[in-house]
Formats: structure tokens, C-alpha cells, sequence
């Protein structure tokens, strides 16, 4: 019977410290969920400012279905009425998903980039975030130029010995393009081929470091 009674006691005790840590989550829970959310809406709000011309009022948030992928977008407006569209998309870098937020003029034209959030490897892929990278996507018109790192034909410089994050960063922005079409009913054509079946191990050996 002492060890019937010790065996309850016990399942008893193990049930209250589950109560208890149940409650002490929720508790954490009730108090970091609207901080974390607060922050998260910041940042792409701050986002939003930097991809996209100058607009009034607060963005509008959708979400819109292109070949099974959705996409979130904002479009803002000024006086005149559109101002234009900042487009959340991703393309698959050598370290996981790099998320992008892509502006774009009215018109089609990309306005600005920002990178949302990436894993690639520091001091090579990582630079995707770098000006030096970015900068070279302002007022880019996919009409006109390709999409695509000049190894692939395009008009993107690469990061040095991060081929994959660079045609990840093309990948991303060129379906953004998609999104931009299937939101406006326009056509601004898409070239971002990421040319990953010629040239994988390549990329590898680049990503790895290997500039040659």
C-alpha cells in the first residue's frame, strides 16, 4: 500500500508541475505576444518606407495566389492614386530561404529592395543585405534588362563566390515580377533563370568560397 500511496503521490505532483508550467507559458506568452507582434509590424512597416516611392496613409495588405505560391503585398497611394507596390517573395539560397520585400513603381519598374531575412554564410552570401549588392536593383526595369547574374546572361553583378545567393536574389525578384502582373493585369516580362541545373556544382565550390 506505502508504495501504491508513493506512486500516486508522485503522478500527482508530476500533474501539478504540469499545471503550473502550462499556466507560467501562457503567462510569458500573454505578456512577449503583442511586443514581438509590435516589432515584427515595425520592421515591415520600415520596409515598406524603403521599397517603395513616396506615399500617404497607411499600405494596404493583401495576399495574392500566383502558380500555387501566395504572396503578401502592400500597395500604398498618394494624392493622385497609386503610388505603388511592395511585394513580399523569396528565392532558395545556399543557406535556406532568402526573403525579400520588393518596391515597384507603378509602371513595373523596381523601385527599391530590402532583405527581410537570410541565413547565408557571413562575409560571402550574407552580403546579399549590403548596399553594394542592392543598389544595383534601384529603378532596375525588368522590361529592359534581365534578371538574371551575368554568368546566366543577365545584368545582375553577383556577390563574389556566392553565385547561389545571387541567383536566389534574382530568383526572388523575378517572382515578385509575377506577383506584380497578376496583381495589376500587366505584363513586365520575367528573365531570372537561375541556370542551377548547368552549373550546380559550380555554385557550390562558389558558395564555399572557391572564386575562380
Amino acid at each position: 500500500m506505502a508504495i501504491q500511496s508513493s506512486f500516486k503521490n508522485m503522478v500527482l505532483c508530476l500533474f501539478v508541475i504540469c499545471i503550473v508550467c502550462s499556466a507560467l507559458l501562457a503567462v510569458v506568452y500573454a505578456v512577449t505576444a503583442a511586443p514581438i507582434q509590435a516589432a515584427a509590424e515595425a520592421k515591415t512597416n520600415a520596409a515598406i518606407a524603403q521599397v517603395v516611392p513616396p506615399f500617404e496613409g497607411t499600405p494596404a495588405s493583401d495576399v495574392i495566389s500566383v502558380d500555387g505560391t501566395e504572396y503578401q503585398y502592400y500597395t500604398v497611394s498618394d494624392g493622385s492614386g497609386v503610388a505603388g507596390y511592395a511585394i513580399i517573395s523569396s528565392g532558395s539560397g545556399f543557406s535556406g530561404a532568402v526573403q525579400v520585400m520588393v518596391g515597384f513603381y507603378p509602371d513595373g519598374k523596381i523601385y527599391n529592395t530590402a532583405v527581410l531575412s537570410q541565413a547565408e554564410t557571413p562575409g560571402l552570401g550574407a552580403k546579399c543585405v549590403e548596399p553594394e549588392f542592392r543598389d544595383q536593383f534601384k529603378d532596375f526595369d525588368p522590361a529592359v534588362k534581365k534578371l538574371s547574374v551575368t554568368k546566366d546572361g543577365g545584368d545582375v553583378n553577383a556577390i563574389t563566390a556566392s553565385t547561389i545567393t545571387s541567383r536566389a536574389f534574382c530568383n526572388a525578384l523575378g517572382s515578385a515580377v509575377k506577383a506584380f502582373n497578376a496583381i495589376t493585369g500587366a505584363s513586365v516580362p520575367v528573365d531570372s533563370a537561375s541556370g542551377a541545373t548547368a552549373a550546380g556544382n559550380e555554385e557550390n565550390a562558389d558558395e564555399s568560397g572557391d572564386t575562380k
